[in-house]
């Protein structure tokens, strides 16, 4: 009986062994969530006598990595990375396709895309002192009011024309989905009941409606050639507050595109700062997973290898009972609870090595 036992727990821990060696190798998350992809950068150039595959090539790397610096960074952090060198770009570069090239009037189109090691952008960045960004995509639903103050009137949705242009103004790297509220007549007859406390107004009847935990909502106050605006970012229970003042702005076609182009840089550079990662803090964890679990042991993998916080981990140990990961974490102990938690992944925190429940 007990050579018997003792060959079933060899048996047992070779076998987690290779499931832990085929996580840890193998996994096609890990080697995806190890680069920033970058897919459907066009460019063109005319065919002449002096044309270069390569240069066209290069032109194309440099549009790749200004969307993924529009993706990461904050706009106020973009001055720092404006004199980037082509050789510092390929450097960070992991591999890049070509997905469609053709020849059209003597001239030559190219469809590239670009696989960016996140571990050297970070590096490149840090290098900067800027800290970089979660890539997370949000929906927000966006209530744009006008108020003209000169005749005392709401535009809420006929005849606002940042209303009416708010989702034709649109960039690749915009992380912002906006939802705008449908013409309600209800809805309509409630804002402008609260014309004289419009900037004290909650508008929790009208959110609760579309049932999604982030809200943006934009007071435009008109007065003669100046607009004031009033930016109100929910972000589940937290509210930002902006502030922005033009001066010379009429609000006409031409200068609409260019409001919304600014108001959504200013949100956009709201949401990344609430998904901001600290790469100067290098928080080290143990964590330690019950084998006999094999199915949130891989899981769990593949959540680590997505979550961009973590600069590094690695498995420590393991034995027939449990692996034992090593992990740098870009944030405090909290943060990654708070995080994990939202996974559904909890924690025994009492020891050195937390243990996954």
């Amino acid at each position: 009986m007990f050579w018997f036992t003792m060959y079933y727990f060899k048996r047992l821990y070779i076998l987690f062994f290779i499931v832990a060696l085929n996580i840890f190798f193998f996994s096609t998350t890990k080697v995806n969530a190890k680069s920033f992809e970058i897919n459907n950068i066009e460019i063109s150039k005319p065919f002449q006598n002096n044309f270069n595959k390569n240069t066209v090539i290069d032109i194309g790397f440099k549009k790749a990595f200004s969307e993924l610096i529009n993706t990461l960074v904050k706009s106020s952090d973009f001055k720092k990375v404006n004199k980037v060198k082509l050789n510092e770009i390929r450097g960070m570069i992991d591999s890049f396709s070509i997905k469609e090239e053709k020849f059209i009037d003597e001239t030559y189109h190219v469809n590239l895309g670009v696989s960016f090691n996140k571990k050297k952008v970070f590096y490149y960045l840090e290098k900067k002192n800027i800290f970089p960004s979660q890539i997370i995509k949000e929906n927000f639903l966006f209530i744009p009011i006008i108020i003209d103050e000169a005749n005392n009137e709401l535009k809420i949705f006929s005849n606002n024309k940042i209303y009416d242009n708010w989702n034709k103004v649109t960039k690749k790297y915009h992380l912002i989905n906006y939802v705008l509220p449908t013409e309600d007549l209800e809805d309509l007859r409630l804002i402008k009941s609260k014309y004289e406390t419009i900037e004290k107004y909650d508008f929790k009847e009208i959110i609760k409606k579309y049932f999604l935990d982030n809200c943006i909502i934009s007071l435009i106050f008109k007065n003669g050639q100046e607009v004031r605006i009033l930016s109100k970012i929910i972000i589940k229970d937290t509210v930002v507050i902006k502030n922005d003042t033009f001066t010379e702005l009429e609000l006409s076609n031409d200068e609409i595109e260019s409001l919304i182009n600014k108001l959504k840089i200013t949100y956009e550079d709201t949401w990344k700062e609430k998904n901001q990662i600290n790469t100067s803090i290098k928080l080290p964890l143990i964590v330690r997973v019950d084998n006999l679990r094999s199915n949130k042991l891989i899981e769990f993998e593949n959540f680590l290898n997505q979550l961009d916080m973590i600069s590094h981990h690695s498995i420590d140990k393991l034995n027939k009972k449990h692996t034992f990961y090593k992990i740098i974490f870009n944030g405090s102990s909290s943060n990654f609870i708070n995080i994990m938690k939202n996974k559904n992944y909890l924690f025994d925190t009492q020891k050195k090595i937390w243990i996954l429940k």
